[in-house]
């Protein structure tokens, strides 16, 4: 059974994390598969990439017994050539990235999700920064993510007590963008990941790139990074059909150039 599978339906990119009888804990060949499935989804025919789990589990996050195995990778080698490729070709995919949280996201598992574009999940799902419980710290970019989502203070709490919380919980601090009840998750996931592969995609990967830099820009750097992509989004066909569809009063259809 491979660990990761992969479908194009539609202009969607859709990856399943399929370890289901590990919690999709992550091993070496799952991970290195999941690098593959990324750089698969450069591809032009995909417009947006949705993430999730099977079973009753997003990610647990690291397969602990790959961790201890003395033949196993080591430490080192799974956050350099496991999770940090992961988390890198997730933010520099030049396109929207869906995290379908469908049940416990853990450890890596939770700052994987936290890392995309936008996250959904179940009303039956939680995040848990589980590294505090085993006395690792947070990795898999969580310790830049986190705090910018939720704050510094409960970013830190979170991490250090390594609390369970709650999809709507995890709503109200503003660490996820929506919850589903947990019958009808997969199709309003799903839906949100149709309605971003029929937007501007060349739009939508500028806006990516211009969230990214706001990380470590001044204001006034940010305003001159938003000039020069601004310029390059209204050099798209995209940019021509929207301006036209709204001028003549109908929907656009675009096609992601």
């Amino acid at each position: 059974m491979t660990p990761v599978l992969f479908e194009i339906k539609n202009g969607i990119a859709f990856i399943t994390l399929n370890r289901p009888e590990k919690f999709n804990a992550f091993n070496r060949e799952m991970a290195l598969l999941m690098q593959e499935k990324l750089d698969e989804s450069k591809s032009d025919s995909v417009r947006c990439v949705y993430i999730t789990g099977a079973g009753k589990a997003f990610c647990a996050g690291q397969d602990l017994a790959e961790v201890v195995d003395p033949n196993g990778p080591g430490m080192q080698r799974i956050l350099s050539e496991h999770y940090n490729p992961i988390v890198a070709r997730i933010r520099d995919l030049e396109k929207p990235v869906v995290a379908a949280v469908n049940g416990v996201a853990a450890g890596a598992g939770a700052n994987i999700a936290l890392c995309c574009d936008v996250v959904v999940a179940a009303e039956s799902a939680s995040f848990i920064q589980a590294f505090s419980k085993i006395g690792l710290i947070p990795d898999s970019g969580g310790t830049h993510t986190l705090p910018r989502l939720i704050g510094w203070q409960k970013a830190s709490a979170l991490m250090m007590l390594g609390d369970k919380v709650t999809a709507a919980e995890a709503e109200r601090l503003g660490m996820i963008y929506k919850v589903f009840a947990t019958d009808s998750f997969s199709e309003e996931a799903v839906k949100i990941a149709t309605t971003l592969s029929q937007m501007p995609t060349k739009g939508l990967a500028y806006t990516k790139q211009v969230l990214s830099m706001s990380f470590t820009t001044t204001f006034e750097e940010q305003l001159n990074d938003e000039d020069v992509f601004q310029q390059k989004a209204a050099q798209t066909e995209d940019y021509k059909e929207g301006v036209a569809a709204f001028l003549e009063k109908r929907q656009p259809v675009f096609k992601g150039k």
